[in-house]
C-alpha cells in the first residue's frame, strides 16, 4: 500500500483497492487534442524491467499514433515516473514535440544539484529527471504562472507536491475536466486530509472547486487512471468514478 495508513483507515475506502487489499497504482499520461495538435500530458515512467510497465508507446499505438505525431508533451511535474518516456537518455520518443513544464521543477530537478530521487530509482529503475531531459533540452520549454498553451489546455499552478506541480484543464465550450498530476495520487486524497502544509492547503481548495461540480478529474496514479466526480455526501465527500 501506497500510505502508511492502518487498514482500519482504509475500511471507509475498500472500493480503491485490490482484492488483495491494496491500492492500484498506475503509472502513465493522458493523450489530448486540440486542434491540429496533439498533445502528451505526462509520460509514465518508461521502459522498466519491471512485469507491467513500460506500455505507453503500446497505448498510443492501440489509438493510431506514432511517436512522431506528438507536438506537445506537457510534464505535470518532474519526478521520474512522470518523465520516463520523454527520451531514452540519449534521443527524444517524440521528435517533433515541443516539452514543457513549470520553471520551478527545471531549476528544482534537472542539472548537477538537481533533487535526488535515488531511493526512488533504486526500488523501480529507470532514469534521474536530468538523464531522461538533457537530450530534450533544445526542446524544452517553461512556464512560470498559470497559462494557456493551447485552446481549451490551461494549465493552473498547484506547488506542494513539487515547487512546479501543476494541474491541467481541459475546457470544450462550458465543460471542463481536470487533469491532476501528483497533486493527488489517489481519490482519497480528496476525501481525507494529509500533513505536508502546503500540498494539503492546495488539495484542499481543489476539492472545494470541484466538490458537487460536476467536473471530471483523473491523475496519472489513479486506478486505470480513471476519470470520476467528487460528490458532497451528507456532510462527507464521496469519490464516484464515471
Amino acid at each position: 500500500m501506497m500510505y502508511g495508513n492502518t487498514a482500519e483507515d482504509w475500511l471507509p475506502h475498500r472500493q480503491f483497492l485490490d482484492e488483495d487489499g491494496m491500492l492500484p497504482c498506475e503509472l502513465g499520461g493522458f493523450l489530448v487534442r486540440s486542434g491540429e495538435r496533439l498533445l502528451l500530458v505526462d509520460t509514465g515512467a518508461g521502459q522498466l524491467d519491471q512485469p507491467g510497465f513500460g506500455r505507453l508507446l503500446e497505448s498510443l499505438a492501440a489509438a493510431g499514433h506514432r511517436p512522431d505525431d506528438i507536438t506537445d508533451v506537457v510534464l505535470t511535474h518532474l519526478h521520474f515516473d512522470h518523465v520516463g518516456w520523454t527520451s531514452d537518455g540519449e534521443r527524444a520518443i517524440f521528435p517533433n514535440a515541443t516539452y514543457r513544464c513549470d520553471e520551478r521543477d527545471w531549476h528544482f530537478f534537472v542539472g548537477p544539484e538537481g533533487h535526488d530521487e535515488s531511493v526512488a530509482l533504486s526500488m523501480l529503475g529507470g532514469l534521474s529527471a536530468t538523464e531522461r531531459l538533457t537530450p530534450v533540452a533544445p526542446r524544452f520549454e517553461t512556464w512560470s504562472s498559470d497559462a494557456a498553451i493551447a485552446p481549451g489546455i490551461d494549465l493552473r499552478t498547484a506547488p506542494g507536491h513539487t515547487p512546479g506541480s501543476t494541474v491541467v484543464v481541459l475546457s470544450s465550450g462550458t465543460e471542463r475536466a481536470m487533469l491532476l498530476g501528483d497533486v493527488v495520487h489517489c481519490p482519497v486524497e480528496l476525501l481525507e486530509d494529509v500533513d505536508k502544509e502546503l500540498a494539503r492547503r492546495t488539495r484542499a481548495a481543489l476539492a472545494r472547486e470541484i466538490e458537487g461540480s460536476g467536473i471530471p478529474a483523473a491523475a496519472s496514479h489513479f486506478p486505470d487512471m480513471r476519470f470520476g466526480r467528487l460528490l458532497p455526501a451528507g456532510g462527507r465527500r464521496s469519490w464516484v468514478f464515471d
